[in-house]
């Protein structure tokens, strides 16, 4: 037996919780990793997984060998980066899950840059604005917009998200232009539909209090390119993150509108697991893109937003 290679088979098999996830993750067959899981235990001398057809789950032994074998395997990475920093080199494979708007227009320029940057470090990129679960599914980093509830994750703030409402001159030709959010009642309106509505079509007043907006629903589609293409389009008004609107509306094809009103705000952060040892190339990289996203995000340069406030840490 490899006991390197059953140690890190059995670390995968805990954290993705079955032996036909592990299997998917390791490229190998689902009967190599249970001949894996055998063969340590034989070893060892005790059970380490409970195995019934539907579930997995750690026996009290397997939990206190896991921590101490994910310990092990961690300081070997460490010590490999060790070697390969005093070289001056990152290398390795970034595994990252993302959601597609935000990667198609900000993450892959950055992704680009830090690779030319570091010639030895690839990239696994998963878009998808379905949140994904960074441990079972083995994703190192993780990008995530949203004002972030309690977690298990680890996360670091790397720029605000701001939204905006806009329409093309064509729409707002044909229609007017709303002075007021009550106006919105009367405008056909492009929803995004991925987060319930009212985290976006709505605003807290001078008296703090939450105000529901209402308009003619006119589209709803989880996706935020396929609506910004559609306000453009002249078929309504949309309430988006800056980072989607900002060149359209640099460019004259979108027009900002209640510019006075607080949309809601979130954050873009890059989140990992508290249990998950980070290896040089993942913390190299949510510094590359903290000092990118540094201060006032670039895609916020010039536009019209209500009280912006300090891009705080």
């Amino acid at each position: 037996m490899d006991r390197f290679t059953a140690m890190a088979t059995f670390t995968c098999v805990a954290d993705v919780g079955s032996i036909s996830g592990a299997a998917e993750r390791l490229g190998i067959a689902k009967s190599a990793v249970s001949r894996r899981l055998r063969e340590l235990e034989n070893h060892l001398g005790v059970e380490l997984v409970h195995r019934t057809t539907r579930h997995l789950a750690l026996t009290p032994s397997g939990e206190a060998y896991y921590h101490r074998a994910a310990r092990l395997l961690a300081d070997l990475d460490q010590a490999e980066e060790a070697v390969t920093r005093e070289h001056g080199e990152l290398s390795g494979v970034l595994r990252i899950a993302a959601p597609l708007s935000f990667g198609l227009t900000h993450l892959q320029p950055a992704i680009t840059a830090f690779m030319n940057a570091h010639p030895g470090v690839s990239f696994d990129l998963n878009l998808d604005d379905n949140e994904v679960d960074l441990v079972a599914d083995g994703y190192d980093l993780g990008i995530r917009l949203a004002s972030l509830p309690d977690s298990t994750l680890m996360a670091r703030k790397l720029a605000p998200i701001r939204n905006l409402a806009a329409a093309s001159p064509d729409y707002l030709a044909r229609h007017g232009t709303p002075h007021h959010p009550a106006d919105l009642a009367d405008h056909d309106c492009l929803i995004y539909s991925n987060v319930p509505e009212t985290r976006v079509w709505g605003y807290t007043d001078t008296q703090g209090r939450w105000q529901a907006v209402h308009g003619r629903r006119r589209l709803r589609v989880n996706n935020g390119d396929f609506l910004r293409e559609a306000a453009i389009g002249g078929a309504g008004i949309v309430i988006e993150p800056t980072f989607l609107l900002h060149r359209e509306i640099g460019e004259g094809r979108l027009v900002p509108i209640l510019t006075d009103v607080p949309w809601p705000e979130i954050g873009a952060y890059a989140v990992y697991p508290q249990t998950r040892h980070l290896s040089a190339r993942v913390r190299a990289f949510i510094d590359f893109l903290a000092q990118r996203f540094a201060g006032e995000p670039y895609w916020d340069h010039h536009l019209p937003i209500a009280d912006k406030g300090p891009a705080t840490r």
